[in-house]
């Protein structure tokens, strides 16, 4: 069993800025490839895979002059995104066939700005001393333990 543990952290001016970026973008990747992925469906087509999904809604719209800003986040957080939303497909597939216990799921929705923000780093993309907490491309945040953590972050 895994283990979730929730602290608060205090950015500064500028990284609640880079945070709200990295948020943006992690919901426009999430939104365009789960538009993507409906289309094909439309057509009859196969889910494509996570590479295709990365290659193109990642790597490719970093090079396009209108996405060009998703250059200034961390490709990490993109990555799990298109990771969830993989899984989230995984996870109403297997409802619809029966394989999954409990009740059936609902396919994945686009996201909002109302809705919660969410990123999640792979180890890679973070670090965690001892009154800050590194990610990449926004910086140390100070934080406050409110308890020890009981074993490395995974």
């Amino acid at each position: 069993m895994k283990a979730r543990f929730k602290y608060r952290i205090y950015p500064t001016a500028g990284q609640k800025y880079r945070l709200a970026k990295l948020f943006g973008c992690v919901r426009v990747v999430w939104n365009d490839s789960l538009a993507f992925c409906q289309e094909k469906y439309k057509l009859g087509e196969k889910k494509p895979g996570s590479s295709e999904l990365q290659k193109q809604f990642i790597t490719q719209a970093k090079k396009a002059e209108d996405r060009e800003w998703l250059s200034e986040v961390s490709a990490i957080p993109l990555q799990q995104s298109l990771n969830d939303l993989n899984q989230a497909y995984q996870n109403f597939f297997k409802s619809t066939r029966g394989q999954r216990k409990g009740k059936p799921i609902r396919p994945p929705k686009f996201k909002t700005r109302k809705s919660k923000q969410t990123a999640r780093f792979t180890r890679g993309g973070f670090k965690v001393g001892q009154h800050k907490v590194y990610l990449a491309k926004i910086g140390k945040l100070k934080i406050v333990w409110s308890r020890e953590l009981p074993a490395p972050p995974s």
